[in-house]
């Protein structure tokens, strides 16, 4: 369920346990995880960021996304509570296994 705020970020704690459960996704100010995935070339770069938007849309949870040539970095964070929700995690696994 997207988050439209009324609650919490959540906290140093739970971040910790739900990164811990993550493949190789980084934090960033205690507000943002992030991940650069690699590819052989710009084609599958762009395979990669589509399948990312797809899922995204059906989430409704849409993360930023730094595109070159073979690479992507993907940043999630809930903007509407300023740091990070269940749902960022979830969004991450879920795209880690594209």
């Amino acid at each position: 369920i997207p988050c439209e705020g009324g609650i919490p970020a959540l906290d140093a704690d739970q971040i910790k346990k739900y990164l811990g459960e993550l493949n190789n996704w980084n934090l960033s100010e205690n507000l943002k995880i992030s991940k650069t995935f690699s590819f052989i070339n710009f084609r599958h770069t762009m395979d990669f960021v589509n399948k990312v938007a797809d899922l995204a849309e059906s989430e409704g949870h849409h993360p930023d996304m730094i595109v070159s040539y073979g690479t992507c970095v993907v940043e999630l964070w809930t903007h509407a509570i300023h740091g990070l929700s269940e749902n960022d995690f979830i969004l991450a696994a879920k795209i880690d296994r594209i």
